[in-house]
């Protein structure tokens, strides 16, 4: 196998910088989407808003993931990484900002469904810009690691939503929603400079920017030699918008979209439903609720820990279709006896938890892998879009299934779709551990065999 500059690099400073510029929309993610649960009470008495209207509030950012990811990911490739990655957080630090001065329900609405645009941009934008950077033993892990950044936002969420709420005496909401601009303006300031990716580059035939891309980085190693090598892995496909919907690219882009969506529609109905599940199998006092969900939250970031040293060492794969497998476990168990003991109800849901972890960081992993530079970014985007439809299945259809017919059915319903999950999982799921990205994008008659090995490893 021929050396790669990029692929065999070593982990540098620049790798770590470019995660944690990446990170940062993830952050924002996972803080946006929380803060307005912590500050709705006090909005609604505020603007007199109906029942209604906090639900669309709640979901116009979630149909804006859906429409950002869906048109930025192609916009993405189109035009390239590096403008994008900057230019939609000016959006959401501008609608933040105008989110503190609104006194009409409906312009609060448009803000958030602008705020979600931006965020859906995010996810395609930085996850393309960063798989194409990372050296393929690290590519794995560190990508992973991006999902670990959303439940950080999340918790510093709930952490700021709730000091204003008792250090402001009113319109604590105001500076709740406005507060997300400051690490906005952060990130923003941050990712200035940031290079443009020289596989994007090379893929658009800009070579002689990709050569001073890879200088600028890489110094002296970066020799005549190494950018031919680049130029060699990055053949084009002829690939558009439509070509991840045509042969094996459409089993791929099936794959990603199904574990996506059927992963979501459970874990985050679970994550944002939490004190109303627990509350539902009889743990009826508000601080028992609270701090079992706090407990739950916590462990949906403990879960990705060892599923990150899993990924290189068990392989993508497994890692999915067990973890799948073993979700669906405490899930049937909470449904078949939704009267157990409170000490079996929170094992149960710690144990899932625990077991999400696999595929929350394979998120991030398998768009970016499974897809050539030219239509990696549309990938993610479509992949994120359909998980914002489970994300809105799992909101907003899991309070109606308690009211209407129980906490155990209900439970039984999310396991089943779990073990669709796992279904899909065992079809379609490839192994691209240790592959390049080239080599784990390219479609070759092993590559339609979703337990193929990468080339040069022995299966374990």
């Amino acid at each position: 196998m021929s050396t790669s500059l990029i692929d065999d690099a070593r982990f540098r400073p620049f790798h770590k910088k470019m995660f944690a510029l990446t990170a940062g929309g993830q952050f924002l993610d996972g803080y946006l989407l929380s803060i307005v649960g912590v500050v709705v009470l006090g909005m609604s008495q505020d603007l007199g808003m109906s029942a209604s209207q906090e639900g669309l509030i709640g979901a116009s950012a979630l149909v804006g993931l859906f429409v950002g990811g869906l048109i930025f990911g192609r916009v993405t490739d189109r035009i390239g990484r590096q403008l994008l990655f900057t230019l939609h957080f000016v959006v959401i630090a501008a609608a933040s900002v105008a989110s503190m001065f609104v006194n009409d329900p409906t312009l609060l609405v448009a803000l958030r469904f602008l705020i979600g645009i931006a965020l859906g941009a995010d996810y395609a934008i930085g996850s393309a810009l960063l798989s194409e950077w990372l050296p393929t033993a690290q590519r794995g892990r560190v990508m992973g690691m991006l999902i670990m950044a959303w439940f950080v936002g999340a918790t510093t969420a709930y952490v700021v939503g709730y000091s204003l709420i008792h250090l402001v005496d009113s319109g604590a909401w105001r500076w709740a929603l406005g507060s997300a601009a400051v690490p906005a303006v952060a990130f923003i300031i941050a990712r200035i400079g940031t290079p443009e990716s020289p596989r994007w580059l090379v893929s658009r035939g800009r070579v002689a920017e990709a050569a001073a891309v890879l200088r600028r980085v890489y110094g002296a190693d970066a020799t005549p030699e190494a950018v031919e090598s680049l130029v060699h892995e990055e053949k084009a496909h002829g690939l558009g918008f439509a070509g991840v919907f045509r042969g094996e690219y459409f089993k791929r882009t099936a794959f990603v979209g199904l574990f996506w969506l059927l992963q979501i529609v459970p874990l985050f109905a679970i994550y944002t439903f939490g004190p109303t599940i627990l509350s539902a199998f009889g743990m009826s006092s508000s601080s028992d609720s609270i701090i079992g969900s706090a407990l739950i939250s916590m462990l949906f970031l403990i879960g990705c820990v060892p599923a990150l040293r899993l990924i290189d060492t068990l392989g993508r794969r497994r890692l999915i279709v067990w973890s799948f497998a073993l979700m669906v476990i405490p899930l049937a168990v909470l449904g078949l006896v939704p009267t157990a003991p409170v000490a079996v109800i929170l094992a149960c849901f710690c144990a899932y938890a625990l077991f999400s972890g696999g595929p929350s960081i394979l998120e991030f992993i398998y768009p970016t892998e499974l897809f050539p530079t030219e239509v990696r970014a549309t990938a993610v985007g479509v992949g994120t879009a359909v998980s914002r439809i489970g994300a809105a299945i799992g909101t907003y259809l899991l309070p109606v299934g308690l009211d209407r017919i129980g906490v155990g059915p209900t439970m039984l319903i999310m396991a089943g779709i779990t073990l669709l999950g796992f279904m899909v999982c065992v079809t379609l799921a490839p192994e691209t551990r240790g592959r390049s990205l080239a080599e784990a994008s390219n479609v070759t008659p092993d590559s339609s065999n979703p337990v193929a090995q990468p080339a040069g490893s022995a299966a374990r």
